[in-house]
């Protein structure tokens, strides 16, 4: 999967955020964690009139009149009344979870690769897993250390190391997303600087989304790739994976959990970061210095995932004319390798390779709308559903099978330029299967 080997670059350059919420806490606790309601419930039964409380404030055959903010805020008014609050009270049940078993794949990575992890979970589990001599916890009202550390995380809701400091009610809420504080700011920068990856979040909070959508808009306005992944254990709507990505930028990989998910990336990472350096020194000789790269390196199927890696991990955005010329002739040289004798690797590598740029960046209005849709039509043109001489099935599969994965947008454009230029039954039947 391009995407992995994307995020395995990431970890290998030292440029990877988890962003994690309740989902991620239960994933490492087989459950044990509870969830925003199950929590506030547990507060509930601290009050003298529980039942009766939960039952008005989480009635069962209709939606709650209030949002779960707002229901903390119920439950911090009253458990006042009893001398009591509701910061503390939430930082003694959280202290009580414990990390569960089958935990290894996320305990190895943890533990082995330096990252950033921004959550707004109170719990400590993140440093549980990593080990508190290789981590750093940062959370409101606590000293900012100076010190560096293989992992850091950033509580932006607080910690269970300072109760007072936690978001959960309506007024913490307000405070926080009108505040400018360290981290508030810090949330901003990690989305701009590392690749993100959500996990256990369902993007509920306002406050994230507004960042979030942020980051979509500077993405755009410098025509880079989005570097937001949401993980997601169940399968996800295509609406809903059109959706994150048109307003937020974010590409879902669903029907993923949390343990596969490090399983594959711990497999990636090591042979990722033996080719990291050298992909970086040489996407600076190709743009800086007008070098190209090799046939033979343009032929190897994860060629151009170290490429567009690479750029990222430079910095260079595809509205740098070099880059644009860069993209260019890799995708023409691509093309061009597909009309050798007996390359059939080659059209299965373009159509993966034409993929994984739509899924990316929007392609429309950009340098290289024109090269792009050139080699679409070349690989959709040599492609079939059936075993025929001098086209590729596997290319069919491909875009058969991540024709979802591409951008809404760069779909529409596919299907206007494919309608336009061929009557292939099987090109028409892929531009018009969503």
């Amino acid at each position: 999967m391009s995407e992995i080997f994307e995020i395995a670059y990431a970890a290998a350059t030292n440029r990877l955020c988890f962003f994690t919420g309740t989902g991620f806490s239960k994933a490492v606790t087989n459950n044990g964690a509870p969830s925003w309601q199950g929590l506030l419930e547990s507060l509930c039964d601290l009050l003298p009139d529980a039942d009766e409380l939960k039952k008005s404030l989480f009635p069962g055959d209709k939606p709650s009149p209030l949002s779960l903010e707002e229901i903390a805020q119920v439950i911090s008014i009253k458990l006042t009344t009893e001398n009591k609050s509701i910061h503390e009270e939430t930082a003694k049940l959280i202290k009580a979870i414990e990390i569960g078993e089958d935990n290894e794949q996320v305990a190895k990575f943890f533990s082995e690769r330096q990252f950033r992890v921004v959550t707004t979970n109170y719990d400590k589990l993140a440093e549980e897993l990593t080990g508190e001599s290789e981590c750093q916890s940062l959370a409101p009202g606590l000293p900012i250390p100076r010190s560096s550390a293989n992992v850091k995380v950033y509580h932006v809701h607080g910690s269970i190391d300072s109760p007072d400091n936690m978001v959960i009610t309506s007024e913490d809420y307000f405070k926080f997303i009108n505040g400018d504080s360290y981290f508030s700011r810090k949330l901003s920068t990690v989305l701009h600087e590392n690749t993100v990856i959500i996990l256990g979040y369902s993007l509920g909070d306002t406050n994230l989304k507004a960042i979030i959508s942020d980051y979509k808009g500077f993405s755009k306005t410098h025509v880079i790739g989005s570097n937001i992944f949401l993980i997601s254990r169940s399968g996800v709507d295509q609406h809903v994976k059109d959706y994150y990505s048109h307003c937020y930028g974010i590409r879902v990989l669903d029907n993923l959990d949390i343990p596969d998910f490090f399983s594959e990336l711990n497999e990636k990472t090591p042979k990722v970061e033996s080719i990291a350096q050298r992909s970086i020194d040489s996407i600076r000789n190709v743009v800086y210095k007008g070098y190209h790269f090799k046939e033979a390196y343009l032929k190897l199927e994860d060629s151009f995932y170290r490429i567009v890696s690479a750029l990222s991990a430079e910095g260079l955005s595809l509205d740098d004319e070099r880059v644009v010329a860069v993209i260019g002739d890799v995708i023409d040289v691509k093309r061009e390798l597909t009309t050798e004798n007996n390359a059939w690797e080659q059209y299965e590598q373009l159509a993966r390779w034409l993929i994984y740029l739509g899924t990316i960046l929007e392609i429309k209005g950009t340098s290289i709308e024109k090269v792009y849709l050139k080699a679409v039509l070349r690989s959709m043109n040599t492609m079939s559903n059936r075993l025929i001489i001098g086209c590729s099935w596997h290319a069919y599969k491909a875009w058969k099978h991540r024709w979802s994965s591409v951008m809404a947008s760069n779909r529409a454009l596919i299907k206007k330029h494919v309608e336009e230029k061929t009557s292939d039954g099987d090109a028409l039947s892929v531009v018009n299967s969503i």
